[in-house]
């Protein structure tokens, strides 16, 4: 692709749509993984006793299950933000692509 094109897709406001998306939502889950990341390991510094706490009669604490739960949803918000990939964003992509090789002809 010629510098031309790259400056049509720069301009284009699919293209500022695209990156305004894409950046909002990369913030937001990385704000959720932050506070959630940092809050446990604070818990674990300050307050661990509360991860301590058995759940029932079983040797299943507290600690462990947010441990678990952490885990998981870490990988429910990657998995999220793979199929918004690849769907919105990609059509997004797609479109600005096809739109700005149409105004190269």
């Amino acid at each position: 692709m010629s510098s031309e094109m790259y400056a049509r897709i720069r301009t284009n406001p699919k293209f500022k749509e695209l990156v305004s998306k894409r950046e909002r939502l990369a913030w937001t889950l990385t704000g959720i993984v932050l506070v959630l990341f940092f809050g446990l390991f604070l818990t674990v510094a300050f307050n661990p006793s509360v991860l301590a706490i058995r759940l029932g009669d079983s040797f299943v604490t507290t600690g462990l299950v947010i441990g678990l739960f952490e885990f998981v949803l870490f990988w429910a918000l990657t998995a999220y933000y793979v199929i918004r990939a690849n769907s919105e964003f990609d059509a997004l992509t797609e479109a600005l692509l096809n739109e700005s090789m149409k105004a190269k002809k």
